[in-house]
């Protein structure tokens, strides 16, 4: 061991945060039922920061709940 302790290298990975510290593009797009729009948002969101990680998170308005959560594009050098 080259320290004699545990010892972690600064990376460009922000890191484990559970999902609770990703910042949104953009308001959310309440009603939105043209998948089009979607898209050309998250291909917006990429041109705009391509060293990001874009998720897309779904909700089922009447019951208030998250129904899916995915992530739609990672920055290139991450396998």
């Amino acid at each position: 061991m080259q320290h004699g302790f545990v010892y972690r290298e600064n990376n460009r990975s922000p890191g484990y945060y559970d999902g609770r510290y990703w910042v949104m593009w953009k308001l959310p797009m309440f009603g939105c039922t043209d998948s089009s729009q979607v898209l050309k948002e998250l291909q917006e969101c990429v041109k705009e920061y391509p060293q990001a990680f874009v998720r897309i998170i779904g909700f089922d308005n009447k019951r208030q709940v998250q129904c899916i959560s995915f992530i739609a594009y990672k920055p290139e050098g991450y396998n």
